[in-house]
């Protein structure tokens, strides 16, 4: 079984292997670049050893590449106020960065 870490990244947390690609909240670096991600909650190297951080491990850090940028579908919402004839709707098309996990060291 390959190396297991979990990562807080952007406020979420992820569970990540190398060579596994991720859907990130947008991160402001170009593709291709190398990103580090020092917040390491958990290294695990296989099921029975695994080492957890209080809150984050030191030392630890997974290396990995960004693949690219976009956006997701356009997700719609409404606001509605009852018997005072007032209705918005609205959109939002959420920003994502896509990685690939090359390292956990």
């Amino acid at each position: 079984m390959s190396m297991l870490a979990i990562i807080e990244v952007g406020g979420k947390q992820y569970i990540v292997r190398e060579n596994q690609e991720i859907r990130l909240e947008r991160l402001d670096v170009e593709e291709g670049a190398t990103v580090t991600f020092d917040n390491v909650l958990l290294l695990s190297k296989d099921e029975k050893e695994a080492s957890l951080g209080a809150p984050f491990l030191a030392k630890k850090k997974v290396t990995a590449t960004v693949v690219s940028q976009g956006r997701d579908e356009k997700v719609w919402g409404i606001k509605h106020k009852a018997k005072k004839r007032y209705k918005v709707k609205f959109g939002h098309k959420q920003l994502h960065t896509i990685v690939k996990i090359d390292k956990i060291a």
